[in-house]
């Protein structure tokens, strides 16, 4: 692997760049690591050494094929580099408060970020999972979906038009779209689209989001910046330029020195940052920053509201959780969603600014005769335990992911969920000869799978 030399010239005056080591690692392979899920760990058949700043983050020794492993379908596991992880860390050293929180992941597709956050979040706290591209949107919406939090919504928007909620955040990430460095080793596409011209409007292009999404972060909230590239105009510089900008404060995290993360400030205001460079720590190139907001923003009041009356809804749908407190909405013109109650004002005043993908947990609509359960609460943690349910084979939930006939045998009548070691991956509808198979077809398997 050749490296653009223009790069090199630019992290040769870098804290901790040893070029060396920098060029030996970028000629060995990529290391694997998974995320395991707080709840639904123990359906997870994966072993590995642990991810000292993560509490859940595993490095496997070998990358197995995850599509033929249905606990990855059920939400056990999420496939994360190592070094975004450290955002655990991060959030660990710097959110203090945590009941209650209002959260933005402003740029969340795939979903890493995302799924990470909500497993640190408690029930009463609410997690905007924000995605510009619609078609990546529609893969982190699969991906919130498998790890099953009611209090992660989904949404498609600019982030300028996040403008309008003045001090609305307590806590913004955003994982900033950059040039790419960072991934050489896990994309090639990267390395051959890689230029100098780039850099320069990837770092215009993060002034500009980070522009459009500070109004609405909180006096005292904070912003955790993070990029995939090395070159300082896309780190270091940025967060001289925040500095610059606004009033802010700058936040130290503690790290062990046997991680090889390399802490870094900028040249200007002394904001600091760490740096992932392989070779010293293990994962792939990395940089993040966690910037407290020091003014007094302009103020947004959830308005009074009476709470809608879903008794009729609650009759038919409140079999499908396993928690109180919840408000029953109407997403759309056929479904119904489930959310926390405390999140009913907010519900009101968002859907009014914002395109929603998904809202709290989809519970399906009713029929003629019964309801029709959203795939959703298959995967969700929130689903009642007593729901019924089938406990299949691997050879069985494998089928079952492609839409094949499992050769099920259950004289259970009606909707049942298809569990693998206990985890919920879609429903299918017993009759009386025949069992229908409702996993999406979106999701559906569609790599052959090895005979056993």
């Amino acid at each position: 692997m050749k490296l653009p030399e223009q790069l090199l010239q630019d992290l040769r005056s870098v804290k901790g760049f040893d070029e060396l080591s920098f060029q030996k690692a970028h000629q060995e392979p990529v290391t694997t690591s998974v995320r395991l899920h707080p709840l639904k760990k123990s359906g997870a058949d994966i072993a590995g050494d642990q991810i000292p700043w993560n509490s859940n983050g595993l490095y496997l020794a070998e990358r197995p094929v995850f599509t033929l492993d249905p606990a990855f379908h059920g939400g056990a596991y999420y496939v994360q580099e190592a070094s975004s992880m450290f955002l655990e860390h991060v959030w660990k050293s710097a959110v203090t408060d945590t009941e209650g929180l209002r959260v933005l992941d402003l740029c969340a597709a795939p979903g890493g970020k995302s799924t990470l956050i909500a497993s640190l979040l408690t029930p009463n706290s609410l997690l905007i999972s924000n995605e510009v591209i619609r078609s990546r949107a529609t893969i982190l919406e699969e991906n919130i979906v498998r790890w099953g939090y009611t209090n992660n919504w989904v949404t498609c928007n600019d982030p300028r038009d996040f403008t309008k909620l003045g001090g609305y955040f307590d806590v913004i990430v955003i994982d900033a779209p950059c040039s790419g460095s960072g991934l050489f080793r896990k994309d090639q596409n990267a390395l051959r689209d890689w230029t100098q011209a780039n850099v320069e409007l990837c770092s215009a292009r993060q002034q500009r989001i980070l522009t459009d999404i500070w109004p609405s972060l909180k006096e005292n909230g904070l912003i955790i910046y993070a990029t995939c590239s090395f070159s300082p105009q896309e780190d270091e510089a940025i967060l001289d330029w925040i500095a610059g900008t606004y009033s802010t404060e700058s936040v130290q995290v503690d790290i062990k020195e046997d991680w090889g993360i390399v802490a870094t400030q900028s040249p200007e205001h002394k904001m600091h940052g760490y740096r992932f460079f392989p070779g010293k720590a293990k994962g792939e190139g990395f940089f993040i920053s966690a910037i407290r907001k020091k003014e007094i923003p302009s103020t947004l009041f959830l308005h009074r509201f009476k709470p809608q009356n879903m008794s009729k809804i609650q009759q038919q749908a409140g079999h499908l959780l396993a928690i109180d407190s919840v408000q029953y909405i109407q997403h759309d013109k056929e479904s119904y969603n489930a959310i926390a109650a405390a999140h009913e004002g907010d519900w009101l005043l968002l859907q009014k600014l914002f395109y929603f993908r998904r809202v709290g947990l989809p519970l399906g609509s009713p029929s003629v005769k019964d309801w029709i359960p959203a795939h959703d609460v298959a995967l969700s943690t929130d689903a009642s335990p007593d729901l019924p349910a089938i406990d299949v084979t691997r050879e069985q939930a494998l089928k079952f992911l492609k839409r094949e006939d499992m050769n099920l045998e259950s004289d259970s009548r009606g909707w049942q969920i298809i569990k693998f070691n206990n985890l919920g991956l879609g429903w299918i509808k017993s009759l009386q000869n025949r069992a229908n198979n409702h996993l999406p077809k979106n999701w559906r398997i569609r790599m052959d799978i090895p005979e056993s």
